[in-house]
């Protein structure tokens, strides 16, 4: 059975030796996807590309600043440093990082097109050819589906691109939020319908475009603007349900929780989607960006904070959760010189930026030996306990009865008991799995989608002014970011400026 960091090792050195994209991209070859070797090499061309420097590192920097959850000394040890000023205040601007993660997401996107334009599949595939031909296609419109779910959500109106550029072909205006999601629906269902399990471990099964789908119809429930106009908010729920309970029972929570954020267990039982780093590959400073610095002996900047307060409602919360540990990182030994390294909460006096928010630690390299910028962590982008609390989510808004058991399942691994507000009213229950999402993903990727899919005012009321207004352990101007209360800036990032200029279809 394929290695895929192996294959992506050589993928990579394959598209980066033999190909410029300013000249003949080597996956606009149509002869690449004639037989089953060359169309793998291809797919897994396109996961490379999510994971490249743009696609990844970009994109987990821009995702996770723009949710109100996270602080940055990058650029300076200031709450106005450039970054504290504009994306994390969620006042974002047309700034290089949102440019080339926007580029970066698009060329990768680019590869998904040429993939399903060009591979053919029989109706009733049967042969090992004719499932592997059928399992790629699949894959690719699952990540395209994925790219543009990710992008749509955060620069709403943004260009569709499902055929490859010509000569006749050279620009692409905008499409509305809901034309890109009814593409997504259809991506994904496609990429339901073709997956089929060939291509091996480390790729995505049929399963993941069913959570996207859950997802995406979890995002229509709560928008009235984008739904169909014969279909209601609780169809989309019931929706959502359908296709979330898909995906139940098909995986299962690992023991330890924060053994998910290690090179020691990849691909386990509870990976939905996975992204295969590997450092001979040089394609994730994932290890050197957000590693605390002086954790590893090796660079380390440990870009991203967690704001102090939403650690502190997760300790209120959850006072002996061991999450906590795996999450957030406050208090360690200098790998280089022994001295002791201490943030909040382990300093409670909070005069400095850098003292005053602790370490956002699960991409952190573990290895505290690690010598190379580079590192092979592989990052999970879907995993089982998101599914079984989007369906606890969606069970409390059909009212169904199962909410609480699928909460359960999730808390029953790190040793915790529901919260009280599990136990209450249905709009109890709304904001106690909203902050659950928290406690257990925050960081993964989906924090400012979820924090903004229920409209402005609940971003505003749960996330911006919960902040802004904290007593615990309270807002301080000289460290602590005021979260901008702007509905025109804080809900989408602005098309960026590259874009424009390029786009003869697009003015802004």
């Amino acid at each position: 059975m394929k290695n895929l960091k192996f294959i992506l090792v050589l993928i990579f050195g394959f598209l980066s030796s033999s190909c410029n994209l300013d000249e003949d991209p080597i996956f606009l070859d149509a002869t690449l996807y004639d037989n089953p070797d060359s169309a793998a090499a291809a797919l897994d061309g396109i996961y490379q590309k999510l994971t490249t420097y743009d696609s990844m590192e970009r994109r987990y920097w821009v995702i996770n600043g723009f949710s109100g959850l996270f602080v940055t000394h990058r650029q300076g040890n200031s709450v106005n440093n450039p970054h504290n000023s504009s994306l994390m205040a969620l006042n974002p601007i047309q700034d290089q990082v949102s440019e080339a993660f926007w580029r970066g997401l698009y060329g990768a996107i680019a590869q998904t097109n040429a993939a399903i334009e060009n591979i053919t599949v029989v109706e009733n595939p049967i042969t090992n050819d004719e499932l592997l031909f059928s399992d790629i296609k699949g894959q690719a419109y699952f990540a395209r589906a994925w790219a543009y779910f990710d992008l749509t959500r955060l620069f709403k109106d943004i260009p569709l691109w499902t055929e490859l550029p010509d000569e006749n072909n050279l620009n692409k205006a905008k499409s509305t939020t809901k034309e890109v999601y009814a593409q997504v629906i259809s991506d994904a269902k496609m990429a339901a319908s073709l997956i089929n399990g060939k291509s091996g471990i480390g790729y995505p099964k049929q399963y993941a475009a069913n959570m996207l789908l859950a997802k995406l119809y979890m995002a229509l429930a709560t928008n009235p603007d984008l739904r169909e106009e014969s279909l209601t908010e609780m169809d989309y729920w019931q929706m959502a349900f359908d296709e979330a309970i898909k995906v139940y029972g098909q995986y299962s929570l690992v023991a330890d929780y924060s053994s998910i954020f290690t090179d020691s267990n990849e691909n386990n039982s509870e990976s939905i989607f996975e992204f295969q780093l590997s450092q001979d590959a040089t394609n994730s400073q994932m290890g050197r960006n957000y590693t605390p610095n002086g954790y590893k002996v090796a660079q380390a900047f440990g870009w991203l904070r967690i704001h102090a307060d939403v650690f502190e409602i997760h300790r209120d919360t959850y006072p002996n959760d061991p999450r906590i540990d795996a999450t957030y990182l406050y208090d360690y030994t200098n790998a280089n010189n022994g001295n002791a390294l201490r943030t909040y909460p382990a300093i409670t006096t909070r005069t400095n930026l850098r003292a005053s928010h602790p370490y956002f630690f699960k991409f952190a390299e573990k290895n505290t030996t690690h010598s190379n910028q580079y590192n092979s962590q592989n990052i999970v982008v879907y995993r089982y306990s998101d599914l079984l609390l989007m369906l606890a989510e969606i069970s409390n808004e059909l009212q169904n009865g199962q909410q609480l058991g699928y909460v359960t399942e999730v808390l029953n691994r790190v040793g915790m008991t529901p919260q009280v507000g599990f136990l209450g009213s249905q709009e109890e229950f709304r904001g106690a799995i909203m902050n659950e999402y928290r406690f257990e993903l925050i960081g993964e990727g989906e924090d400012a989608h979820n924090n903004r899919r229920r409209g402005f005012d609940y971003f505003l009321n749960n996330t911006i002014l919960t902040h802004n207004t904290n007593t615990n352990p309270g807002f301080t101007a000289s460290v602590d970011i005021l979260l901008s209360t702007d509905p025109t800036g804080t809900m989408t990032l602005p098309i960026p400026q590259s874009e424009i200029n390029t786009n003869e279809l697009i003015n802004n």
